[in-house]
């Protein structure tokens, strides 16, 4: 097993079995096991610990519950239940799987400890074991370190980001020390081949902006950011050249912010790196210098719009400077750098016509690819805690979306919703204005009977 800045620790004689499970949200081409839960097994198995890995695709067509539960008790055939600790990673797409899960494993006899972390437990308030009233322990933050601490011992440690049912919430978030984490590429727990040439990385974790709609701060402030070491970025990097990855999805929340992003990308150039890098990045810092690093390497450079207007970007405390947007959009043009923008509809204050446009501002500008998403009210956000305020209520779809606000009704979010859909059906290739997208929409046979852009 290859580390870096770490050693093995050898695992306590009390050191339980640990069984790690992730339903995920995912594409044919992304590795087997996502990287925040590879990262938790990396730092299990550097500490020598008995750790069991799966991976579930709640989106595939062939998704099926009763296998979660088949995995999980096969792993404790001839061993004591009650010495393992399962491990399950909670988001919005799996949070009702996860209930009924954890309930059906408990009705077959599992005695083992359940232990839930993820952003579901991350951003929640006190009042964990009344959501999840089988489980013994929560995680809140990252999870590396905790879950390495947690499972060493039988007894209910105390430690920062863990919560035990029971007892009382003081709501810390576990950190991690990024710079003696084990990397899940180099110790080879996402495994690169042939097969797998697609990844998503991170360089940085945390984010400087505190958008109330978000998940990436910490309940009433800002998550401070912090770099992973270039010293195992750099192998990484060296390792993603020689195995022949060429995509690779950068997870930072924002990743063109000081010397850290440029160093990075230097040291693809000088490796060598010939593949497409997705980046996250913000019209606010999308300077001259970030812009010419980027030269030389097949970059695509996502940005986070959202809205045009003042009174929606206040709302959610997502400012923009239309200026430096305009600014931007005019240098990636020049420099013929791909690029594209995502917006959202369902914001509070937001209306039909707000939302038409924002997409025309971003048309006539020639954004090559606009994505339109819905909003999501996601648990322990600000914007969670103020639906009432702004009125918004949700669907009861697998991911609820906001369909309604004192702003606009449902048959509006329709719309919207349609204006999205041909959006998604046109990237590279939009229409030139909202009027043209809008004609697209009218067009199509299911909205014929109820679109009229003139409504």
């Amino acid at each position: 097993m290859s580390t870096l800045n770490s050693k093995i620790i050898p695992a306590p004689p009390q050191a339980r079995r640990v069984i790690l499970v992730s339903i995920d949200w995912t594409r044919d081409k992304d590795p087997r096991l996502p990287l925040g839960h590879a990262s938790i097994v990396a730092a299990l198995r550097n500490a020598n610990v008995d750790v069991r890995a799966f991976s579930f695709a709640i989106n595939r067509s062939d998704f099926n519950e009763e296998r979660i539960l088949w995995s999980i008790l096969e792993c404790i055939q001839g061993i004591e239940s009650r010495d393992v600790d399962l491990g399950l990673g909670v988001y919005v797409w799996n949070d009702r799987v996860v209930k009924r899960l954890l309930g059906t494993l408990r009705r077959s006899g599992f005695e083992g400890r359940i232990i839930l972390g993820g952003p579901q437990i991350s951003y929640a308030g006190a009042g964990l074991e009344q959501l999840y009233p089988e489980a013994d322990g929560f995680v809140r933050g990252y999870g590396e370190e905790a879950m390495v601490a947690l499972v060493a011992t039988h007894e209910r440690i105390r430690f920062p980001g863990i919560h035990w049912a029971g007892e009382v919430d003081v709501g810390l978030q576990a950190q991690a020390k990024l710079e003696s984490l084990a990397s899940p590429f180099l110790g080879n727990v996402i495994e690169l081949s042939v097969e797998q040439r697609f990844i998503r990385w991170e360089t940085q974790r945390g984010c400087p902006f505190r958008c109330s709609f978000c998940q990436h701060r910490e309940a009433g402030s800002r998550l401070r950011r912090r770099d992973l070491p270039m010293a195992r970025l750099e192998k990484e990097i060296e390792l993603f050249v020689r195995s022949g990855v060429d995509d690779i999805a950068v997870l930072d929340p924002l990743f063109n912010l000081g010397d850290h992003a440029l160093t990075v990308l230097r040291t693809f150039q000088r490796l060598g790196y010939r593949g497409r890098l997705s980046l996250q990045c913000h019209f606010s810092t999308l300077d001259d210098e970030f812009l010419h690093a980027c030269e030389g390497l097949d970059v695509r450079l996502e940005f986070g719009l959202q809205t045009i207007h003042e009174k929606e970007a206040r709302a959610v405390e997502r400012v923009n400077h239309l200026e430096k947007v305009v600014e931007g959009v005019r240098k990636l043009h020049a420099r013929s750098i791909p690029f594209e923008v995502s917006i959202i509809f369902g914001l509070p204050e937001q209306t039909l016509a707000s939302f038409r446009q924002t997409i025309d501002f971003c048309l006539r500008r020639q954004v090559p690819v606009l994505k339109a998403f819905p909003l999501m009210l996601l648990r322990g956000t600000q914007l969670e805690r103020e639906r009432a305020r702004w009125g918004l209520e949700e669907n009861d779809a697998p991911i609820p979306s906001v369909i309604r606000s004192h702003t606009f009704d449902e048959r509006e979010w329709n719309r919207m919703v349609a204006l999205a859909e041909v959006l998604r059906q046109t990237e590279g290739r939009h229409p030139a204005c909202v009027e043209a997208l809008e004609a697209q929409v009218a067009s199509a046979p299911d909205t014929s009977d109820w679109w009229s852009p003139a409504a």
